[in-house]
């Protein structure tokens, strides 16, 4: 019964992903003639047929990529290749933990391996035609390399420690699991741009000038006081940009895409800066990582529950009351399970884009700044302006431009 309920839990997450899917691709189909008149102010007809055909080479590629990732997750489940590696791993440390952690590991590095051609091709071909790809096949390579090496040298002591609280505390351990987690989340936001991120990308102080004049006077008007601001490479791996800042406290920094500055105004990356002070002065930080933290509990607590049964572990083939296969599982079957709540969470977050939004309105003095700067980055990007309401809902966590303009200019 346990396999019928996964099998089934597979199949309907596979089924609905194709078919909000294929919704999509028939609405974006159906104005690809004629852009509705809300987007045709806002893009150009050639770069509107431009985005409309990335739409559609990303959806067919994705819908083909979700049939794959998901035979490869049931046949990895139903065909006995998990309990045969963890027999192999178990008798190395039988009075401890390290080789649970391995095993997990070594099942997590072994699942990603076939999806691997897959992103190849996601880069190289498909974001190389609509010129997006920057990166070159070395670079990629690196990438995956120091992936993994970083996982070897922070995820398995974590996953180790975490793994020995079992042996530690007893069947509280999930309780003392939380706390180990939840402060490696928080000490992860100081050290991450300062020591992880530098392995990817070169970071460097935006130079003074009108830009950084403008940005600093911004911070200081609107409360929130950065540690530096700093320019990030992305231009090396993609044509796409972004904005955000990391840390907390006195660690705070704001951090930009070379594209972004290539591709707005002042007055325009200003209003982006905006946007993003916006979530930290209407507290969507705090509130993330409390949401966040019950769901992390929430997940250990289930893990717990499902390795102390005398059913879950079983029926997969592994020993009963054995956390580390619990863990795996969990992990591996959770996101197909939880993915129908997702149009709730994406409330969530569109709710904190439109405050996000309306605190850079107030901010600029008006509406245009953000505005013009929402536009460029559609064109530059090559958004989907007229996705289907149903696949919005289940993938966007913003708003979609016509969306979030309407609601600016209001």
């Amino acid at each position: 019964m346990v396999l019928t309920v996964v099998a089934v839990v597979l199949g309907l997450h596979l089924a609905g992903e194709l078919i909000l899917a294929e919704l999509n691709r028939r609405e974006v189909r159906r104005h690809a003639g004629a852009a509705p008149a809300a987007v045709a102010a806002i893009v150009d007809a050639p770069t509107y047929a431009k985005s409309v055909e990335y739409t559609q080479a990303k959806l067919r590629f994705g819908m083909v990529s979700q049939v794959f990732d998901t035979a490869l997750l049931a046949a990895v489940v139903f065909g006995g290749l998990l309990p045969w590696l963890y027999a192999k791993f178990a008798p190395m440390a039988p009075a401890g933990t390290w080789d649970d952690a391995l095993f997990i590991g070594a099942a997590l590095v072994l699942l990603s391996i076939p999806s691997q051609p897959f992103d190849w091709w996601s880069t190289f071909r498909l974001e190389a035609r609509f010129g997006f790809n920057k990166s070159t096949l070395q670079l990629w390579l690196g990438d995956k390399l120091k992936g993994v090496l970083l996982a070897a040298v922070i995820g398995f002591p974590l996953l180790w420690a975490l793994l020995s609280l079992v042996l530690w505390v007893g069947r509280w351990w999930w309780l003392w699991g939380f706390a180990l987690i939840f402060a490696f989340q928080l000490l992860m936001m100081v050290l991450y741009p300062k020591l992880i991120l530098p392995l990817f990308n070169k970071l460097t102080p935006l130079p003074d000038g009108e830009l950084r004049t403008r940005l600093l006077a911004l911070a200081d008007r609107t409360g929130f006081k950065a540690q530096t601001i700093e320019v990030i490479d992305g231009s090396k791996r993609s044509g796409h940009s972004n904005a955000y800042f990391t840390g907390f406290g006195r660690f705070r920094r704001i951090v930009l895409f070379d594209t972004l500055i290539s591709q707005l105004t002042p007055e325009e990356l200003e209003a982006v800066l905006a946007h993003e002070i916006g979530h930290y002065r209407r507290g969507h930080i705090p509130r993330m990582l409390a949401i966040s933290a019950i769901i992390q509990l929430g997940a250990l607590a289930a893990i717990a529950a499902l390795a102390a049964s005398g059913w879950f572990n079983p029926a997969f083939g592994f020993p009963a009351g054995e956390i580390a296969p619990a863990f795996l599982l969990f992990g591996l079957l959770s996101g197909a399970a939880m993915f129908w709540l997702t149009p709730l969470a994406n409330l969530f977050s569109r709710k904190h884009e439109y405050e996000a939004d309306a605190f850079a309105r107030e901010a600029m003095g008006g509406p245009a700044p953000l505005v013009a700067a929402l536009r460029k980055l559609a064109q530059k990007n090559l958004s989907n302006l007229t996705p289907h309401p149903w696949y919005s809902g289940f993938h966007y966590s913003h708003p979609t431009l016509v969306e979030r303009e309407r609601a600016l200019t209001a």
